[in-house]
């Protein structure tokens, strides 16, 4: 686990290289975010259902399913108390920041690298109640949607039709021809390095004599610590698979998601605390990460 976070750690570094040597522009990052949330990430999730699934396979990620949707009531539960004295601007981001988290660009390749293609299968179902909390009830945080809106960016967000065309896939008796399911699987590897570079670059606009704030570190330790503490005492308790405990641990422990920074921009909201926070837990979570590994390792 180590091993794996220094490599991100260094792609991250390299993001962040590129960015202040010039060679990415905003409206380049805005471009490359795009391809990665709509082209990538799609062919990375849609490729771990290329393998198949066996009965198992699906009755555990029905009970992954659960457990995300365990994570998203605790989110609910936190951020009804735990933000109360934070100033309103600061408050929108910490709320979202609890219902989501960068999961989605760091945490599959985490799992990938930790677990294999099973890993990115459950951590790919595990993202689906966040995505709808991200989309939905998040998203209403920075602007106000009607339901059809709500649900409009839910199924059309490429990510979700991903998991829709996995499952219908691994239910009808098809198989893909060999080439089409070599250039899936080789655009869906991308994930491993685009997601870290555009971090990079991200952070680079962060000065870090401005990043000591408290709110930052105060959401860190919720998100990166308190948040799969609890989830893990809860399925430690329900005696569940450790792959399982072990994959919704890490999911819930990944710090602040990119687009949290993204969204403020759009909606002029403290994009500034925004990215700061992303960098703080980004930071901290090469920390914490490993040593959720290790004791996850000791435990099992």
């Amino acid at each position: 686990m180590l091993s794996i976070q220094l490599t991100l750690l260094l792609t991250i570094a390299l993001g962040y290289g590129i960015s202040k040597a010039g060679m990415m522009s905003l409206k380049t990052r805005s471009e490359l975010t795009n391809i990665t949330l709509n082209v990538i990430l799609p062919c990375n999730i849609f490729a771990a259902f290329l393998g198949g699934m066996t009965g198992e396979m699906i009755r555990q990620s029905v009970i992954v399913l659960l457990c995300a949707a365990g994570l998203q009531l605790l989110a609910f539960i936190l951020n009804k108390f735990l933000f109360i004295k934070a100033p309103e601007p600061k408050k929108l981001i910490l709320k979202y920041s609890v219902i989501t988290n960068n999961a989605g660009f760091m945490g599959l390749p985490i799992l990938g690298a930790m677990f294999g293609d099973i890993g990115i299968l459950y951590g790919s179902i595990f993202l689906i109640p966040m995505r709808i909390m991200m989309w939905t009830s998040g998203l209403s945080l920075f602007t106000s949607l009607d339901g059809k809106q709500k649900f409009k960016n839910l199924v059309t967000h490429p990510c979700m039709i991903a998991v829709f065309a996995g499952f219908a896939y691994v239910a009808v008796p098809f198989s893909l021809p060999e080439f089409l399911g070599t250039t899936v699987t080789w655009v869906g590897e991308v994930t491993r390095v685009m997601p870290m570079i555009i971090v990079g670059a991200i952070l680079s606009e962060v000065k870090i004599k401005e990043v000591l704030d408290r709110d930052c570190f105060y959401f860190s330790f919720i998100r990166l610590l308190l948040m799969p503490a609890i989830m893990f005492a809860a399925l430690w308790f329900l005696e569940l698979d450790p792959l399982i405990i072990g994959v919704t641990v890490l999911m819930a422990a990944m710090p602040s998601a990119i687009v949290t920074a993204i969204l403020a921009e759009r909606y002029n909201q403290d994009s500034a605390f925004a990215s700061k926070s992303i960098f703080v837990s980004t930071i901290l979570s090469v920390a914490a990460l490993p040593l959720i590994a290790m004791f996850l390792e000791w435990v099992f």
